[in-house]
C-alpha cells in the first residue's frame, strides 16, 4: 500500500483560551494504492481540503496517523516524503510568486530538493503541459488560469512524487482547460506510474479521472465506492 490513514481527525480550536472548538475531520480511514487515482467527493466544509492537507503534511492531525509504504510519518514530513508527496491546489495563482518570472518559480523544486537540472529534460515537462519557452519570461498576472495551472502541476512533476494530491484543480477552469489539464494528467500517469488522490465535487470529472472514491460529509467517510458503481 502506498499510502493509508488511521482514524485521522482534525479538530480546530479558537477563542480566548481555545474555549472554541470544531471537529473538521472525524476517523477518517483512507488507502491509496501505488498507480491508482482514488477521489475524495464532498461539498464546501465536508473535511476534504483538512484530509489532504494533513496527507500532504502541510498540517498535523489532531489524532490518527498517516502511513506511507506501510510505515508512519508524523507531521512535518522531512527527507524524501517532502519529495514523495506533492500538492496542486485550487487556486493556481496563489502558488506562484507574482514577483517572478515562470522560469524563477519552476526553477524552485530543483533548488529546494537538489534536483540535477538538464535543459532539454525541463523542456520537455513545459512540453507535456502545453507550455513553451515563451511563457518562460512571463509573470504570473499574464497568464491564463489554465496556463498557471498547467505551470503548478508541471513544477510538481519534474519531482517525479509516488503520490499528487490535487485539491479541486478544475474547478476554476473552463472546460476546454479542464479537459486537457485531465487528459495531461492521465498520460503523466502512464508514463510515470504515480498515484493521484483527486479532490472534487463534480461527479463528472471524478467518473471521468478515478477508479474508487470517498464520500465526505461533515468530516465524516459516509461512503467507499467503485467508480462504476456511480449513478
Amino acid at each position: 500500500m502506498l499510502v493509508e490513514t488511521h482514524k485521522l481527525t482534525k479538530v480546530y480550536t479558537s477563542g480566548l483560551w481555545r474555549r472554541t472548538s470544531f471537529k473538521a475531520l472525524t476517523d477518517a480511514d483512507i488507502c491509496i494504492e501505488k498507480g491508482e487515482t482514488v477521489g475524495i467527493f464532498g461539498k464546501s466544509g465536508s473535511g476534504k481540503t483538512t484530509l489532504a492537507n494533513i496527507i500532504a503534511g502541510i498540517m498535523p492531525a489532531t489524532r490518527g496517523e498517516v502511513l506511507f509504504k506501510d510505515k508512519p510519518v508524523k507531521y512535518p514530513f522531512r527527507g524524501s516524503i517532502r519529495k514523495a508527496i506533492q500538492m496542486v491546489y485550487q487556486h493556481p495563482e496563489e502558488a506562484f510568486d507574482p514577483r517572478w518570472t515562470l522560469r524563477h518559480s519552476l526553477m524552485e523544486p530543483y533548488h529546494i530538493q537538489k534536483i540535477p537540472f538538464e535543459e532539454d529534460v525541463f523542456a520537455e515537462y513545459l512540453t507535456k503541459v502545453g507550455l513553451y519557452k515563451e511563457h518562460l519570461s512571463r509573470k504570473p498576472d499574464t497568464l491564463s488560469g489554465g496556463e498557471l495551472q498547467r505551470a503548478a502541476l508541471a513544477r510538481v512533476m519534474v519531482m517525479e512524487p509516488d503520490l499528487i494530491i490535487l485539491d479541486e484543480p478544475t474547478s476554476m477552469l473552463d472546460s476546454i482547460s479542464q479537459a486537457q489539464l485531465l487528459s495531461i494528467l492521465r498520460n503523466y500517469q502512464k508514463e510515470h506510474g504515480n498515484a493521484y488522490l483527486f479532490i472534487t465535487h463534480n461527479l463528472d470529472v471524478m467518473n471521468y479521472l478515478c477508479s474508487r472514491c470517498y464520500f465526505l460529509e461533515t468530516g465524516k467517510i459516509v461512503k467507499k465506492v467503485n467508480v462504476y458503481e456511480l449513478p
